[in-house]
């Protein structure tokens, strides 16, 4: 008779070591590793294939496209990395910004004047992004490119384990407390492109919530990014944080844990594209109330 698999039932994790207790991090290998771009080899491949691609159409005939060793360069990246043998994988990263600059220098000579006016908008702005995307570094401060057909995004950390970063746009969101006849309804949303730290958009927000409920807010229950707000003076008592001790009876208890119910509101309203463009676009996006059925 065959044994039994063994599963993992989740009771040895209290007893298991944090992978930094487990790792030297002043280690070489660790040290190299914070050194090296991981999330952008990728996105100059693409920025490449793309620029090719459009410089085709255009009728410019490239002094050569890499198409075939730019995919074994960063075959060869990803295996390095792999294996953590992070200085060959450096010099694969760098064969990888030279075939980029390469195509870019080489269709910037051909552009001028020489393709109809709908290609050359387009190179433009393609070159322009493979620019940015090419000159970014690791660690450089202000806005960076981690999608070519959407620049806009942003990095937002998470702050969890398992989720520690999305990509996107910040939007705020904010339902009524009590579970509405109708369903759960959003009373406001409101996009906050620049990545703004969750306190220091309660200045902005509460006044916009008020005029479109046309109504004083009486109570805010709020998630625990919100410690540090710049909430109005007025509003100082009325602000509850999850996981709040002082100021807090048994009724507000009550509706901290209530607080959550704002969560598959949050999951339904992601499933609702917005397709306007750009940074622009987001911040178009507008307040509207959206009954969310059982």
């Amino acid at each position: 008779m065959r044994p039994k698999e063994r599963r993992e039932t989740g009771q040895t994790d209290l007893l298991r070591s944090r992978l930094d207790a487990i790792i030297d991090m002043n280690h070489a290998l660790v040290k190299l590793s914070r050194t090296i771009d991981w999330s952008f080899f990728e996105l100059l491949n693409r920025a490449r294939e793309i620029l090719v691609r459009l410089a085709k159409g255009a009728g410019i005939k490239l002094r050569q496209s890499y198409g075939r060793v730019g995919k074994f360069a960063l075959i060869k990246q990803q295996r390095y990395a792999h294996a953590k043998q992070f200085k060959r994988a450096n010099r694969a990263l760098k064969t990888l910004r030279t075939y980029l600059g390469r195509v870019i220098r080489d269709i910037a000579r051909k552009l001028d004047g020489n393709v109809g006016l709908l290609h050359e908008i387009a190179l433009d702005r393609m070159l322009t992004l493979a620019r940015r995307v090419l000159d970014q570094k690791q660690h450089q401060r202000g806005p960076k490119v981690y999608s070519l057909h959407a620049p806009e995004v942003e990095c937002i950390g998470k702050g969890k384990a398992h989720w520690p970063y999305e990509f996107g746009v910040k939007v705020s969101v904010a339902t009524t407390l009590s579970h509405a006849k109708g369903g759960q309804f959003v009373t406001h949303v409101k996009a906050l492109p620049g990545n703004p730290y969750d306190g220091h958009t309660l200045k902005t927000v509460l006044p916009d919530m008020e005029a479109l409920i046309g109504n004083v807010i009486e109570r805010m229950l709020l998630d625990k990014g919100y410690r540090g707000h710049n909430a109005p003076p007025d509003y100082k008592f009325r602000v509850f944080i999850s996981g709040q001790k002082r100021r807090v009876s048994s009724k507000i208890k009550r509706e901290l844990r209530r607080r959550s119910a704002v969560e598959p509101v949050i999951g339904h309203l992601k499933s609702e594209r917005n397709y306007l463009w750009h940074r622009h676009g987001d911040e178009r996006m507008r307040p509207a109330h959206i009954p969310q059925r059982d």
